[in-house]
């Protein structure tokens, strides 16, 4: 069995590629290699903060490894799939150091078909390689096969694994392509003769399944916040909501007046039934009262009253409103996450710990579905309180488009678009150009460049005989994780419609443009150059202005489609010469 070293030099722009048998990789892994390239990274991050933004520079010296495919070089020198090795890659990150890496690798060597276990490259993450086959034993050997059979393997893997580790595995969307850096460890587990899962080949996707969710039981209000909200911030609100009570309690106290005496008194017992310790008493006081008291009778009186009562946390000051809030946010972040996709107007969700790792609209099904889990676990809610979260600020916004463009890395100095433009066979010298550009400016308007004084109005119109895939090559424009923003179906007859495509969508493709007549080109020319649309949503009360991310593109079986007698300057017609080449 071989894997693939696969090395990037971001510079050049280049990569290569070489093969190692796995023996042979977790021989090389044992010792360090002569640069000590992963003892520097390691010592590195013993003196860097997680969010410092430090980079190591020799990173790139570290190749990655693909444990699961054999690649090798096409002719044309792309990367290409040779065999698949059926290893699915399991990580265990976040770990403290090498006590709990070794920890890990013991208690994955517990299953047979653990076929390897060795430390990342960071030193605090384990790298745990399981073996999965067909029933005869063998391996898929198609694409689409292989990226079915390896998401249900990997969740099964999970659901193996996850009850012997002692802590949670690094959750990630499977994919065979899966790579790690290169890394180091004295001691690797390995065992050549690993037995593997056995798995039928399955025909769809894994369906949405979700690990069994902790219930919460704390009484402590401190406990049952949000994850990661800031413990001073909890501690304020608490002791606000405590010094209120005590007001309310000493009536018409007022500072440089009154006796504080009574007020700290009172202060202390409602802090004492929140469960506030009795160190933070002390330091809220001081900062709200530093002229009125003095830090030792402050700490006598507060350290009395804390060993007389008795109690302490039974009681919060917290309104049931409040308590009712910050159990909502609690469940709602702890099982969920939500999103607000701007360019499809769609509030979207997923469970989190989930083996299936993609979005859903929020549909009304859904939001009963919440309402319930919520009611399950105890909290005192109802649908309306579950809509004023999800239609709050609570849920942040999301922008596809902005996330795939910051997502795709350094341009590597490789001219993709005209390539892209290539695959169209035609007599025009020009085409490559203008394609270039009628490309880069849909890009712009993606990204919200330029002014808003101008549009994409230019169109690329392929005309040629039918069978010559026109339609397809304007379908594979956008990459696959965009083509959500790709239709090919626009209403001329609703002119409100058609405007609100300029927001609904990256790519419209004018399939059979003689079907446009000649009243409709009008409006087509005026739709081409809006920037902006000035419209009313549905169900909404006032006029709003959608940005534009629309470009358009069209073909057409036949040459007589432009009748406009004053010119057609917004249309670049090329003539198809033969069946585009595919891809």
């Amino acid at each position: 069995m071989r894997i693939t070293f696969i090395k990037e030099n971001r510079d050049a722009g280049t990569e290569s590629i070489s093969t190692c048998d796995t023996a042979a990789f977790i021989t090389r892994i044992k010792s360090e290699t002569k640069p000590g390239h992963v003892s520097a990274l390691r010592t590195m991050l013993e003196y860097t903060n997680h969010g410092s933004g430090g980079t190591y520079g020799h990173i790139d010296k570290l190749p990655r490894i693909c444990p699961a495919m054999e690649y090798g070089r096409s002719r044309e020198g792309e990367r290409r799939m040779k065999r698949y090795n059926g290893i699915v890659l399991l990580e265990v990150s976040g770990l403290s150091g090498m006590s709990e890496t070794e920890l890990v690798k013991e208690q994955a060597a517990l299953l047979p078909q653990t076929y390897a276990a060795f430390a990342g490259s960071s030193g605090r993450s384990v790298k745990i390689w399981a073996l999965f086959a067909l029933p005869n034993g063998k391996l898929p050997q198609r694409e689409e096969e292989i990226s079915l059979f390896h998401a249900h393997a990997y969740r099964m893997a999970v659901q193996c694994y996850q009850p012997l580790l002692p802590f949670p595995v690094t959750l990630k969307e499977p994919s065979p392509a899966d790579t790690f850096r290169m890394t180091l460890d004295e001691a690797p587990y390995f065992a050549p003769d690993a037995v593997p899962f056995c798995l039928e080949q399955p025909v769809t996707m894994p369906g949405e399944r979700t690990f069994n969710q902790r219930k919460l039981a704390e009484n402590n209000p401190l406990k049952r916040l949000q994850p990661g909200f800031d413990s001073s911030q909890t501690f304020t609100l608490l002791f606000e909501t405590a010094l209120g009570r005590a007001l309310d309690e000493v009536e018409n106290w007022q500072r440089d007046r009154d006796d504080f005496h009574p007020l700290l008194i009172s202060i202390g017992e409602q802090c004492f039934k929140s469960g506030i310790p009795e160190e933070e008493v002390v330091r809220q006081v001081m900062m709200h009262y530093r002229r009125q008291a003095d830090e030792q009778t402050v700490r006598t009186a507060l350290h009395n009253l804390y060993r007389e009562c008795r109690g302490f946390g039974r009681k919060s000051v917290l309104t049931p409103e409040q308590d009712t809030m910050l159990k909502l946010n609690e469940f709602m972040e702890r099982r969920y996450e939500f999103r607000y996709n701007q360019l499809m107007g769609d509030l979207e969700y997923r469970q989190r710990d989930s083996i299936h790792f993609y979005f859903h609209v929020m549909d009304q099904r859904a939001r009963n579905s919440v309402a319930m889990d919520a009611l399950q676990e105890g909290l005192r809610v109802w649908d309306r309180d579950v809509n004023r979260y999800l239609t709050s600020n609570r849920v942040p916004l999301y922008n596809p488009v902005e996330e795939y463009l910051c997502g795709v890395g350094r341009w590597d100095g490789k001219d993709r678009i005209r390539a892209l433009a290539g695959l169209v066979p035609c007599n025009n010298p020009y085409w490559r150009e203008l394609f270039y550009r009628w490309f880069l400016n849909m890009v712009a308007h993606w990204r919200g460049l330029g002014n808003r004084m101008h549009a994409n109005s230019t169109s690329p119109l392929l005309i040629g005989a039918q069978g010559y895939r026109k339609s397809t090559f304007c379908r594979i424009i956008l990459p696959p994780e965009l083509r959500f923003g790709y239709t090919d179906s626009l209403d001329f007859g609703s002119k409100r419609d058609a405007e609100m495509y300029l927001g609904r969508f990256l790519l419209v493709n004018i399939d059979e443009f003689d079907q446009v007549s000649i009243h409709q080109q009008g409006f087509l020319k005026h739709l081409l150059q809006k920037t902006v649309a000035n419209l009313r949503k549905p169900y909404g009360s006032s006029i709003q202005e959608i940005r534009r991310y629309a470009s358009f593109i069209g073909t057409s079986n036949h040459k007589d489609l432009l009748t406009d007698s004053s010119g057609s300057r917004r249309f670049v017609c090329v003539e198809v010469t033969a069946p585009l080449i595919r891809t």
